[in-house]
């Protein structure tokens, strides 16, 4: 591999063997198509690849899979939407979706449809947005700050096909937004961002929240829509107690709320909320939209919350057992995040992830269990937003079987 000037180019060593008609025949071929002295960029290489990459057919046994692969049990998925299909209908909060979890405008599509939303979605980055947008979402909000100004311009020329909003935590970013949406001839909705405990963006106090929305308020370009925030992820199974603390953090919401409608502007979006409190903010007057995003393929640090199904998960194949005990899997950190610790493993009492490498998971056995080569396994991850990140592609399987496959578009949209 050669790095220069900022750009990654690969010179390819020549053929390697295979001519049965396979995926890896398929490469062999490309490869030799490329090879002596031709460069490629990373990008048009990658292209290449990605249109040979391995996709199962419907139908296809899940046994049959070639692992690591992230899968999506669909009767989980399913139920998911459903919950929170059920339970926004006919209230006057709805559902904003988060679609940093999956990244795939397709599923984005299918919780839209399936009701109790707001009509579009959350995106954390203007990347994100861009993918969301141009896969027909009509309605996203970008809810982190946008300050570089490449992707303000970005920004604005969404703006142009879709209904965009942005949080927003200082007067000089919303000049900033102003001049470039006003020279653009497009209106942005935005969104002030209170902090609430989270330690990350947002006004600290309330008569900054004011003072901003009275500074939105007066810029050309800009349409003041409203004001949100994040909360942290709490460990708390019990719903009486999810309940008193998402009162606690939401209340200053609707506290600068109140401050700002009293100063006469008008507020008609306050956004806020997360999976875990996904029943306790939908109930608070005043909120009219909950930034609900993991509930959708779950994780392990939302085990508590029982409401949901997981429906996100790595299948990984034993490739070793070297000694009593232990048993080596394909899935490494590549294939599965570690942010928020260990994956866990689904249905198989007595096996447990005991740490991993890039490429591996070393599994500890207790006394009496065996697994040999061969053996699939099915990894829960502990972080759903990294590990989805890490694919190209979700395979949706339903009683064993492969029903869809869906590509991750805002798979690596970091910018």
């Amino acid at each position: 591999m050669l790095e220069r000037c900022g750009e990654t180019s690969w010179k390819d060593s020549g053929p390697s063997p295979a001519g049965d008609g396979s995926i890896k025949s398929e490469l062999s071929a490309i490869s030799r198509q490329l090879s002596g002295d031709q460069w490629l960029t990373a990008y048009t290489y990658k292209e290449k690849i990605m249109e040979q990459q391995y996709r199962p057919m419907p139908g296809t046994p899940v046994e049959e899979l070639e692992t690591p692969c992230l899968i999506l049990d669909m009767d989980a998925l399913d139920h998911n939407m459903d919950v929170m299909a059920d339970y926004y209908e006919g209230r006057d909060s709805k559902l904003r979706p988060h679609s940093k979890n999956h990244k795939t405008p397709a599923l984005a599509h299918r919780q839209i449809r399936r009701g109790g939303t707001v009509g579009g979605v959350c995106s954390a980055k203007v990347s994100e947005a861009e993918v969301m947008v141009h896969g027909g979402i009509p309605s996203v909000f970008i809810t982190s700050e946008v300050a570089a100004p490449l992707k303000i311009d970005r920004l604005c020329s969404l703006a142009r096909q879709a209904e965009m909003l942005v949080a927003c935590d200082n007067a000089e970013n919303a000049r900033d937004l102003s001049k470039a949406a006003a020279a653009q001839g497009v209106d942005l909705g935005v969104v002030i961002e209170l902090e609430t405990g989270l330690r990350r963006c947002g006004v600290q106090e309330m008569e900054q929240g004011v003072t901003l929305a009275k500074a939105i308020d007066a810029l050309p370009g800009l349409t003041f829509k409203g004001i949100m925030s994040h909360q942290t992820i709490p460990d708390m199974p019990e719903r009486e107690d999810r309940v008193t603390e998402g009162y606690r953090v939401i209340q200053n919401v609707i506290d600068m709320k109140d401050a700002i409608v009293a100063a006469g502007i008008p507020v008609e979006i306050v956004s806020t909320g997360e999976t875990w409190s996904y029943d306790v903010a939908g109930e608070i007057p005043g909120v009219t939209e909950v930034q609900g995003g993991s509930y959708l393929v779950m994780e392990t640090g939302y085990g508590y919350m029982t409401d949901f199904h997981y429906s996100g998960k790595v299948l990984t194949t034993v490739i070793s057992a070297p000694r009593p005990g232990v048993a080596i899997a394909d899935a490494g950190q590549k294939a599965v995040s570690t942010l928020r610790g260990l994956p866990e493993v689904e249905g198989l009492p007595g096996v447990t992830v005991d740490s991993m490498d890039p490429d591996h998971v070393i599994l500890h056995l207790d006394s009496g269990i065996q697994l040999t080569p061969g053996d699939q396994i099915t990894l829960i991850p502990s972080q759903q937003d990294a590990t989805v990140s890490r694919w190209d592609r979700f395979i949706g399987v339903r009683d064993g079987k492969v029903e869809t496959v869906w590509d991750i578009q805002a798979r690596g949209c970091h910018n």
